[in-house]
């Protein structure tokens, strides 16, 4: 008993501790990009994963789903309990897998390379998307012969795009115009697969270049879109709010499933 407090105790302050981490990074970002309507809608669900860890937690701590030992109180209890477990236990399973998945890295020279988006705060580029720009600058170096599709809409105020606001970054950087195509009207993963299709022949060898903690799913969507060769190559990405990416991420996830 003596140690399932101590752990229970550990869980719950985790739990309660993400849950107001994770809030903070939301909040923050949801005053300051253009969709802001699909945040709000992300972070609702989100909040709904922290409640999940947070029930699990109190269970471990204090038993109190099979407390009262009343026979049909007792067998809802441990439903409840069962149903609590299998979602902590699936949260827990993607978070591996988009963790895992963000080391991956199976770069290799390809005649184009896609640089997906990232919206803007305020209308300007985030740091992740300056590390996504980073990494496709040295894969240019590397690779004299590739070309960047720079794919992102999402305007903002002033009617600049993602893609719009990279090639700039780039042309500013010194990669030649004649290097980059832009793809400025997705505005989601699956929309900048599906018109990057009309550039580039999806049986062809093509780099992905994406954050790090995004790459993962973006490669499955691309996948579905019809790449049949993708090669990863994950950008590294700001630390502070790694763990609200991978949350994300997560949601996503998991709402492709449903």
């Amino acid at each position: 008993m003596k140690t399932r407090r101590i752990v229970g105790d550990i869980l719950v302050s985790l739990s309660v501790a993400f849950t107001i981490y994770l809030s903070i990074i939301m909040i923050r970002r949801i005053n300051i990009v253009v969709l802001k309507d699909d945040y709000i809608k992300v972070f609702r669900y989100e909040l709904i994963a922290c409640a999940f860890f947070i029930l699990f937690a109190l269970d471990v701590r204090f038993g109190f789903f099979t407390k009262i030992n009343i026979g049909v109180v007792k067998v809802v209890g441990w439903v409840l309990r069962i149903i609590v477990t299998l979602m902590v236990a699936a949260l827990l399973f993607f978070i591996g897998k988009i963790t895992v998945g963000s080391l991956i890295n199976t770069a290799a020279p390809a005649n184009n390379a896609i640089v997906l988006g990232l919206a803007l705060e305020n209308g300007q580029p985030t740091d992740d998307l300056i590390f996504r720009l980073q990494a496709a600058e040295g894969y240019l170096e590397e690779n004299p012969e590739a070309t960047l599709i720079l794919t992102g809409g999402n305007p903002d105020e002033s009617g600049k795009t993602e893609a719009a606001v990279m090639h700039d970054l780039l042309s500013k950087d010194g990669v030649p115009d004649e290097r980059m195509m832009l793809e400025d009207r997705a505005t989601d993963t699956k929309e900048n697969f599906k018109n990057t299709l009309s550039y580039v022949d999806p049986a062809e060898p093509v780099v992905l270049i994406s954050s790090n903690y995004h790459m993962d799913r973006a490669t499955g969507v691309a996948k579905k879109a019809g790449f049949q060769n993708i090669l990863r190559l994950p950008a590294p990405s700001s630390f502070l709010p790694f763990g609200a990416n991978v949350m994300w991420e997560v949601i996503m996830e998991l709402n492709n499933l449903l």
